[in-house]
């Protein structure tokens, strides 16, 4: 079946684009995009992944505002429209990482948008994603992020947010490959062996992508449990990796290790404040202070994982004929908090890991830039450096 795409010369197989040479239901392509501002408050996540081997599109638009979280999620077959629009949901490329016009028309769900996503720095390519287990690769991803600002406006139940650089910021990932086994599209484990023991587990991400004027940039830092950074058979491995950008190109600053000093609400892993300490190729020594605006916003509702959907799927499976729309709103101010999937599965003690943050750059010779960033923090399983059991 020859799609839109076939008419350019990008092909890496002999079959057409519709064809891939992976049959797993767990290859996915598809983006992610942030748009926030910590003065108002505000954090708008959205995204869009194909999965050619269900035949299936699907993505999501939400708003984080003080702890309410309002989702909308859309759906269906790929195949029939190889086109990057699902229903009201409209994704453009019209300068590759310079311009992506995102559109949200007039639905159920009283959110709607029309926003002009602008690229402030090159994309970096991240390292290769590889895990793997009993020899059979469960992660094999590439993916870019992206620092960006935006410029356009949000409609939540008829009221209008005014989107424009300077105050708004944004970030973005487009990921491709194997990613790992979510259910329902995932082996039942009682008919496999168990899983070969990882070695070194990730216990702690922290991820950034922020703006702030003239300055934008992105890091990773990924630790085992006792706060090490070494190569790790996980889904993210790379111990640290990052780079600072002053103007699209005009300034270029390498990263080469990374460290942090983070303060938790007590009692609970949800960040409070945070420090990094960033180590430029050049032995420059760059701070980073990151204030969290507000509580994260939680990825329980926007269809990776199954019960995101009502009847208990995700955005990987197929919810019916035509378009497929639903939205929810829940109250998310007060974490950790108990949530129940659609599916039944119950989440106790949840916590966000998705922050808007207000963030303050310093620079070795004293410059300093006030911005915004989208802070990701996970803490899974015991993290000594933080007390964590």
């Amino acid at each position: 079946m020859l799609g839109p795409y076939d008419e350019l010369p990008v092909h890496q197989t002999s079959q057409p684009l519709s064809v891939l040479s992976n049959t797993d239901p767990g290859f996915d392509d598809g983006y992610f995009f942030g748009v926030f501002s910590a003065d108002a408050r505000t954090f708008l996540y959205q995204g869009l992944r194909i999965n050619p081997n269900t035949d299936v599109v699907g993505g999501y638009v939400g708003v984080m505002r003080d702890g309410i979280q309002r989702t909308v999620r859309f759906s269906r077959t790929w195949r029939e429209l190889c086109d990057t629009t699902v229903g009201p949901y409209s994704l453009r490329v019209l300068k590759p990482y310079r311009d992506i016009h995102l559109r949200l028309d007039d639905n159920e769900s009283g959110l709607a948008m029309d926003l002009h996503w602008l690229g402030s720095s090159p994309a970096f390519l991240e390292a290769h994603h590889l895990a793997t287990n009993r020899g059979r690769p469960t992660t094999d991803q590439s993916r870019y992020a992206q620092a960006g600002t935006a410029r356009g406006w949000i409609s939540i139940d008829g009221e209008r947010i005014e989107v424009e650089p300077g105050s708004w910021y944004a970030s973005r990932d487009h990921s491709w490959g194997l990613y790992h086994e979510r259910p329902p599209l995932a082996a039942d484990p009682r008919w496999l062996p168990p899983k070969q023991a990882a070695g070194r587990r990730r216990a702690l991400r922290f991820w950034t992508l922020f703006g702030a004027g003239e300055l934008s940039g992105f890091y990773g830092i990924h630790e085992a449990s006792d706060g090490s950074q070494a190569m790790m058979n996980d889904t993210f491995g790379t111990p640290f990796e990052g780079r600072l950008h002053v103007g699209w190109d005009r300034e270029v600053i390498d990263l080469v290790a990374g460290s942090h000093e983070l303060e938790l609400v007590p009692g609970t892993r949800r960040l409070r404040a945070g420090r990094v300490h960033l180590i430029a190729a050049d032995g420059g020594k760059w701070t980073q202070e990151v204030e969290p605006v507000g509580p994260p916003w939680v990825t329980a509702t926007i269809g990776y994982q199954a019960g995101s959907w009502r009847d208990g799927g995700s955005m990987r499976t197929y919810h019916g004929p035509g378009v497929s729309l639903e939205w929810d709103e829940f109250d998310f101010a007060e974490q950790p908090l108990d949530h129940t999937m659609y599916d039944g599965t119950e989440y106790k003690g949840l916590h966000g890991k998705e922050y808007l943050s207000r963030i303050t750059t310093t620079a070795p010779d004293g410059r300093q830039w006030v911005g915004a960033g989208h802070t990701e923090l996970f803490l899974d399983g015991p993290f000594a450096p933080l007390g964590l059991t």
